[in-house]
């Protein structure tokens, strides 16, 4: 199964409403590597790397998000991971 690393810039009503942790537990539960954190700029960064078909659950996930969630847009890019990613962490 081909593996990636992909970079998600998550936009709308995403701070404040749990959405780094509904992230980290869809990406835990898919076993995926990397992080997701709070931009200065009300979005939400998370990069996330493992096989494609994973990524693209993690993907339509993120494009959904939790409860009191507004997810407007999902900027997604393929991207070469910044060291080594071990589990999934809110930084």
């Amino acid at each position: 199964m081909a593996a990636g690393v992909r970079r998600y810039v998550i936009s709308g009503k995403v701070q404040g409403v749990g959405y780094r942790y509904f992230a980290l537990r869809v990406a835990r539960e898919l076993k995926l590597a990397g992080w997701v954190r709070n931009l200065a700029d009300g979005r939400v960064e998370a990069v996330a790397s493992g096989p494609v078909a994973k990524l693209k659950r993690f993907d339509g996930e993120l494009r959904i998000g939790p409860p009191r969630a507004e997810v407007r847009a999902v900027e997604v890019e393929d991207t070469v991971a910044d060291g080594k990613l071990e589990g999934f962490h809110i930084r």
